[in-house]
């Protein structure tokens, strides 16, 4: 029977615990392997008189400063400790499911030839640019303001792919295609525009690497159906959890971070639920 499962725990202990093709649907967002440690300090603002900054319409607002959340972002053998993870994955997915392996500029290159390996080049989908205007600006080199997403299919004929699901954007040039497709909008390319959680807004948990619902409510509404398996081995804030919950879909994701797991205890507080402390059993399902 499906559930909805937070691990806290070692994800290949977990995953090796996991029935082959048993999941529909995997999206991950691995450490990055920056070399760094990441993390973010949450602010908090409300409508303050006495406030330490001006905003919208000139009023004032107060700042007050929350938790930070951070995680060390560095592995010497980044590959050698994600292979194994990946080769999980893609024995645990249905032939009708899809891999959606999110990463940035420094590492996609080396994990697409070890993703074309394990699910084989021709099951390779596409690759999906997240571009976002956020941040620090370079002044030494263009700006990277993007991530990318490699899309991997178990099975070229069988993955799931819900065309009449995908939310549909502006033209960017609607006079040449007439008054009826401009207001039916477009299907999105492979080049997503979508901004990143804004520090303090209201969907901001203040985790540090914490992934837009925008970006997951396509993913999740395109390559599975209602009543389906989601996992997510990287949960990070549970992005993942909270998106497949809205859209009617299962989920089990995994994290070992501290942090991580009380940001999703607070984000997924439901009977529908549940948390387990993992230590690795005959089997988890």
């Amino acid at each position: 029977m499906k559930s909805n499962i937070i691990y806290k725990g070692d994800n290949l202990a977990v995953l090796n615990n996991i029935p082959s093709e048993y999941v529909d649907l995997i999206y991950i967002d691995p450490p990055f392997n920056t070399g760094h440690t990441q993390s973010r300090t949450r602010l908090k603002t409300s409508r303050n008189p006495e406030g330490d900054r001006v905003g919208f319409q000139g009023y004032r607002y107060k700042t007050e400063v929350g938790e930070t959340t951070s995680f060390e972002d560095s592995f010497m053998e980044y590959l050698e400790w994600l292979s194994p993870r990946l080769r999980e994955a893609y024995r645990v997915l249905k032939p009708t499911g899809t891999l959606y392996f999110h990463i940035d500029y420094r590492e996609v290159h080396y994990c697409k030839l070890l993703l074309d390996e394990i699910f084989g080049r021709d099951c390779f989908l596409n690759e999906i640019i997240w571009a976002y205007d956020y941040g620090a600006k370079s002044k030494s080199r263009w700006p990277a303001k993007h991530d990318n997403i490699l899309v991997y299919v178990k099975d070229k004929k069988k993955y799931t792919f819900n065309t009449d699901a995908i939310d549909r954007i502006p033209y960017m040039a609607p006079n040449l295609v007439g008054p009826e497709k401009a207001a039916r909008g477009k299907l999105p390319t492979d080049v997503w525009w979508q901004t990143i959680v804004p520090p303090g807004g209201k969907e901001s948990t203040g985790y540090v690497t914490q992934k837009p619902e925008t970006i997951l409510k396509r993913i999740i509404s395109t390559s599975s159906n209602p009543g389906d398996l989601i996992l997510d081995f990287f949960a990070g804030s549970g992005t993942t959890a909270k998106v497949a919950l809205d859209l009617e879909r299962y989920f089990i994701v995994i994290d070992n971070n501290d942090q991580a797991i009380e940001v999703m205890k607070q984000r997924l507080a439901s009977p529908k639920v549940s948390y387990i402390d993992y230590y690795p059993v005959a089997s988890i399902i």
